[in-house]
């Protein structure tokens, strides 16, 4: 018996959003930043504005949840361009989102909240 494993689906995550043209842009996701799956909670560099993935541990502005990434990106090797739900009103599916492997449950909260504070809402 083969068993198939299906994967996120770009913007999946997503239950309702106010309008799109409002809630996303597109951004540029840093180099090196990985393979990055629909859903991944993003980080802004303080530095040159990019994004990347969440990193609680850091101190350079990816610690701050940011947004969350809309499709499946890579930006191992050089920036890539990626759609990003930066603000709200909107709700996901918090069972769809990607976090950090290794993030704590207070990580995770911080993250909830900081992502509350962009209207984006995860149910």
């Amino acid at each position: 018996m083969t068993i198939l494993t299906e994967g996120p689906h770009t913007g999946g995550f997503l239950i309702w959003e106010v309008l799109r043209d409002f809630t996303r842009e597109t951004v540029t996701l840093a180099s090196g930043t990985g393979k990055l799956a629909p859903g991944t909670v993003l980080g802004k560099l303080t530095t040159g504005g990019k994004y990347t993935g969440l990193t609680p541990a850091a101190t350079n502005g990816s610690q701050n949840a940011a947004g969350i990434l809309w499709d499946a990106v890579d930006a191992t090797d050089a920036d890539a361009p990626g759609v990003v739900i930066l603000r709200g009103p909107a709700i996901v599916n918090r069972h769809e989102i990607v976090w950090p492997d290794g993030a704590t449950e207070a990580q995770i909260a911080t993250g909830i909240t900081a992502l509350a504070t962009l209207g984006l809402i995860l149910r």
